[in-house]
C-alpha cells in the first residue's frame, strides 16, 4: 500500500481575465440586462448567454478595455435575442395567415382532430335517433324551434297550437333528450 503524502492539488486552470471580470460584475450585468429588457428572468437568461459567449470565445481575443468588451458583447447578445424574437414572431404570424382562418382577432381552426370529428358524428347520430323517437307533436315542435330556429310564436302558428302548448312540447322534448343522451 502506498500512503498519500498530502492533499491532491487540482491542475492549475488557465485564468481568463474576461471571465474573471464577468464574475466580478455579474450582478451589474444582470441589472444592465433587466433595465433594457424589463424582466429579471430575461436578464438572468441573457447573463447566462453572455457567460457562454465569453467562455467559448477564442482566448487569443483580447482587448485594451476588457470591461468595455464585455458590455459590447452583452449588447450584441441582447440584440441577437431581440432579432431572434422578431424573426419568430414574423414566422408565427406568417404561419397563422397561411394555416388558419380568422374571425376578428381570433384564430378559427379549419380542421378538427379526427377523434373529435368521430365523436361529434356519434353524438349527432344519437341526437337524430332520439329526436326520431319523440312523439310526433313534440318532435315537430322541437324541429321547428331548435333545428329551424323559429320562435315559439312562429312554431305555434305553423303547428296551429297555442304558444303555451309549444313551450310545453319543447320543454318535454328537452327533458326526454337530456334523459336519453345524458346531457
Amino acid at each position: 500500500m502506498t500512503a498519500m503524502t498530502g492533499p491532491a492539488t487540482p491542475p492549475s486552470a488557465p485564468t481568463d481575465p474576461l471571465l474573471e471580470i464577468y464574475l466580478e460584475r455579474r450582478a451589474n450585468l444582470v441589472r444592465f440586462f433587466a433595465a433594457r429588457s424589463g424582466s429579471r428572468v430575461v436578464a438572468e437568461d441573457l447573463a447566462q448567454e453572455l457567460y457562454v459567449k465569453l467562455a467559448t470565445r477564442d482566448l487569443a481575443v483580447t482587448a485594451e478595455n476588457p470591461v468595455a468588451l464585455i458590455y459590447r458583447i452583452a449588447t450584441n447578445v441582447m440584440l441577437d435575442r431581440v432579432r431572434g424574437e422578431a424573426r419568430a414572431t414574423a414566422r408565427d404570424a406568417a404561419w397563422r395567415r397561411l394555416a388558419h382562418a380568422s374571425v376578428g382577432d381570433e384564430d378559427v381552426a379549419e380542421d378538427i382532430p379526427a377523434d373529435e370529428a368521430v365523436a361529434s358524428r356519434q353524438r349527432l347520430r344519437q341526437l337524430v335517433e332520439a329526436v326520431a323517437e319523440l312523439p310526433p307533436q313534440m318532435q315537430r315542435a322541437f324541429r321547428l324551434h331548435k333545428l329551424e330556429g323559429r320562435t315559439h310564436a312562429e312554431t305555434a302558428q305553423v303547428m296551429g297550437l297555442s304558444v303555451k302548448s309549444v313551450e310545453k312540447h319543447i320543454s318535454a322534448a328537452l327533458k326526454a333528450l337530456t334523459a336519453r343522451l345524458g346531457r
